[in-house]
């Protein structure tokens, strides 16, 4: 169960050429990498022991992000089972209220199940 001060992981990134691609937009695999960063940090500062991505599931790819961009990462547990854990994670460019980018990972404990 989780509760309501359930830690919230932010982390700040910027956008540079060799994160882009010809068109000079955020190549999806670097937003899946930092994305996938975010959620192991909330995952790891929530149950403090070792976890692993299990799977990334339903990210969405909402609004292009360019070269020179200022992009927040905002990352949250949504669901905590025995050995799992299921993060939602958002990336926002700077000045833009809705998320770029949006999607779910499951993380997995390394260590024994919570009772």
């Amino acid at each position: 169960m989780l509760s309501d001060r359930a830690p919230i992981v932010e982390m700040r990134e910027i956008v540079f050429p060799h994160h882009a691609n010809h068109y000079g937009t955020l190549f999806g695999g670097q937003a899946l990498a930092w994305m996938d960063k975010a959620a192991f940090l909330v995952a790891t500062e929530l149950c403090d022991e070792v976890v692993v991505t299990a799977r990334s599931e339903a990210v969405d790819f909402l609004t292009p992000v360019r070269v020179g961009d200022l992009v927040r990462l905002q990352a949250r547990v949504v669901e905590q089972g025995r050995r799992s854990l299921r993060v939602a994670v958002d990336l926002f460019v700077r000045g833009q209220e809705l998320p770029a980018t949006r999607g779910v990972f499951v993380m997995v404990r390394m260590g024994q199940p919570v009772a």
